[in-house]
């Protein structure tokens, strides 16, 4: 039950992340960054789509992506259709890597570093719908206040 409630989630919220990216009037604006907004949108898609194909896809569906979280942040104008493209590409990685999950996995340990607390991985699928959220937040504002 809670499987198909991160999958629906995570659904909802990657393709509200198409919507904020399609959303933007001038392509360019998805690359902004102005005083204290560190960080645009272009690079924050990127930096989600990194984060979900390493912790969903490559560590619990082998998927074997490799992520280069430097290139995160520091690639810039990435074409807007690539951007929703990874980011369909990603919906469909979290929902067939999670619907490969027994109920009974999401209490395995998930380790992510050698020295790091251990959790379930019940308890980091959801930190990762709040990352996820959490910067869905900020790229709505950012389009609401750079998109101009």
């Amino acid at each position: 039950m809670l499987i198909e409630t991160l999958i629906k989630l995570f659904k909802r919220d990657l393709n509200a992340l198409i919507l904020e990216i399609e959303a933007y009037v001038d392509e360019d604006n998805l690359w902004i960054v102005d005083g204290s907004i560190k960080n645009s949108t272009g690079n924050l898609c990127l930096h989600l789509v990194g984060n979900l194909n390493t912790f969903i896809g490559a560590s619990l569906g082998n998927t074997g992506y490799i992520r280069q979280r430097d290139l995160e942040f520091l690639l810039k104008n990435v074409p807007k259709t690539e951007l929703i493209k990874q980011v369909e590409d990603t919906i469909l990685v979290v929902e067939n890597t999670l619907r490969t999950l027994a109920e009974t996995d999401l209490q395995k340990e998930y380790k992510r570093r050698v020295f790091e607390d251990t959790m379930t991985t019940e308890y980091f699928l959801i930190h990762l719908t709040m990352h996820l959220s959490y910067h869905l937040g900020q790229i709505n504002y950012h389009r609401r206040l750079l998109d101009k």
